[in-house]
């Protein structure tokens, strides 16, 4: 056993005779497990808590707007029933006195880029997910860190509290996949651990959206064939899974059998930056959906900036009404990562398909990702001024940096 608050270790009892608390990690092979997944708690609400602390303890939602939906909420909304993905208008009426912020994606990549420095502190492999979630693989730090991977990670969870301000949930197993399930498994601020000997037995009554990537359509296309339970996938001959479902099938098998032979990666490469908006009522104007357009162009940008990254591909998603979906892209003669820009192409992809409205989602991003070398600055000869644009917007970065995410804004964010 480990105390999660002292990090006493000890055998047996139901509190640390050291400190007395009852916060205990006790499992067989604790000493043996290496990989971990950390997924930030409500990552979006918690920084805007800690933020205010007049926000402490009332519901938040993050999200906005009669056609918005819920990005994420923080727990006090969720134990009302709101949830990610939900239209604002039930999140409002399931929580009525909750608190609407308008997400701001600058300030929470500021928070992440700050978690992920303690990460590796810990180790070199470092597999970031989303601006709230990673991987790590602690194999062969304990000589470093002068304990187990379970005690270096109760030691972050506490650091990320105290010098951050947001809470985090810890998952440790043998793999990726139980280190991912586990983290799920006792949220907020939990730690819990799925050892190698319990794996089989652990998964066996597990539903088969538990795992992940496994989405509405593939979780109805296995029920109809009568696979419900991670238990009926082991019944199944492998031959006879590849052949009805393909890679997924032979993916499923492995997976069922708690078998993940994916190690962690530092340098995995990300493909593409992207961001979309739900409405809950259909748009057909222009203005409406350039609005919409310029936040997620802006949150792409910031994205991209946070990792040094330019796309030479720009991309533009619509949703119509009867969900069919558009998908337009331009390939520029040099990357970028400039909101801007983005959104001037963008912009102009829009107004060449409005036609196809009106429209229940937009999305923007960029792809064929290349690393920045040197700041943006190159003006565009046919917009005479675009090179005082992209002044602007690296005037305005600077600024952001220094004073917060709320510094500063652009008119074209204001509605």
């Amino acid at each position: 056993m480990i105390c999660r608050d002292c990090l006493a270790e000890f055998s047996g009892g139901s509190r640390c005779p050291n400190c007395g608390s009852p916060r205990l990690l006790n499992h067989p092979e604790l000493s043996t497990l290496s990989i971990a997944h950390i997924d930030c708690d409500a990552f979006y609400a918690a920084v805007e808590k800690r933020d205010d602390p007049s926000l402490t303890d009332k519901p938040v939602i993050i999200g906005g707007g009669k056609r918005g939906v819920v990005s994420t909420c923080c727990y006090v909304a969720r134990i009302r029933g709101v949830h990610s993905a939900m239209p604002m208008f039930q999140a409002n009426r399931l929580c009525p006195d909750a608190v609407v912020i308008k997400p701001r994606m600058s300030r929470y990549v500021e928070v992440s880029r700050q978690v992920k420095a303690l990460f590796e502190e810990l180790t070199p492999v470092v597999e970031p997910l989303s601006l709230d979630e990673a991987f790590l693989d602690l194999t062969g730090t304990e000589r470093l860190h002068g304990g187990s991977p379970a005690q270096q990670l109760i030691r972050l969870q506490r650091r990320i509290h105290e010098e951050i301000g947001v809470t985090v949930s810890i998952g440790l197993s043998h793999n990726k996949f139980l280190a991912k399930i586990a983290s799920d498994l006792d949220k907020p601020r939990g730690f819990s651990v799925i050892g190698q000997a319990e794996t089989l037995d652990f998964l066996a009554d597990k539903p088969i959206n538990i795992i992940w990537g496994v989405g509405p359509s593939a979780t109805r296309s296995l029920q109809k064939s009568g696979i419900q339970t991670i238990a009926d996938l082991r019944r199944r001959d492998r031959k006879d899974l590849i052949k009805s479902f393909g890679t997924l099938g032979d993916r499923l098998w492995h997976l069922s059998q708690g078998d993940d032979r994916r190690s962690v990666s530092a340098h995995r490469p990300v493909k593409s930056i992207t961001n979309e908006n739900t409405f809950f009522e259909d748009i057909s104007a222009a203005e409406d959906l350039e609005w919409h357009l310029w936040n997620l162009c802006e949150q792409v940008s910031a994205r991209a900036k946070a990792r040094n990254l330019s796309g030479r591909v720009v991309l533009l998603k619509l949703k119509t009404h009867d969900h069919r979906i558009v998908s337009r892209r331009m390939t520029l003669d040099a990357p970028t990562h400039m909101a801007d820009r983005i959104f001037r192409i963008t912009k102009n992809l829009l107004h060449q398909n409005l036609t196809h409205g009106p429209f229940r989602l937009i999305g923007t991003g960029i792809s064929d990702l290349v690393e920045v070398l040197e700041p943006e600055t190159e003006a565009d000869l046919l917009d005479p001024t675009s090179g005082n644009r992209i002044g602007a917007e690296h005037a305005a970065d600077k600024i952001r940096a220094k004073f917060g995410s709320d510094s500063i804004i652009f008119g074209r964010s204001i509605r």
